[in-house]
């Protein structure tokens, strides 16, 4: 079960919850059936615990948002995308280790 600090980003809540964000956002584009977006499911949510306060992390359904997915250029899940003011500012393509996520959400805080 994802942790109730992420949020679940659609067409609609998207530009409020991400580009007009005040506070940095994870986006993580996944898909039910995606064995490596399983795999990070539960760094994302320790990284959300760990991270509150100064890093968000959103989800968003690629099967279900594909029109964010397209905007976005994601072609491979799971893809994380970093925002600040609005900006995509770093990305990273795959399942990846607690380490170098957080090095990801790091960027955002320098």
């Amino acid at each position: 079960m994802a942790s109730p600090l992420i949020v679940t980003l659609t067409g609609q809540n998207f530009e409020q919850e991400v580009l007009k964000s005040p506070t940095p956002i994870l986006v993580d584009f996944w898909a039910s059936w995606c064995g490596p977006c399983k795999m990070i499911a539960p760094l994302l949510d320790e990284l959300a615990e760990e991270y509150q306060g100064r890093v968000r992390i959103g989800k968003v359904d690629v099967d279900q948002e594909s029109n964010l997915a397209a905007k976005y250029g994601v072609q491979a899940i799971p893809t994380l995308l970093l925002f600040k003011n609005g900006e995509v500012i770093g990305q990273m393509v795959g399942a990846k280790g607690k380490r170098e996520i957080q090095a990801l959400m790091d960027r955002a805080l320098s």
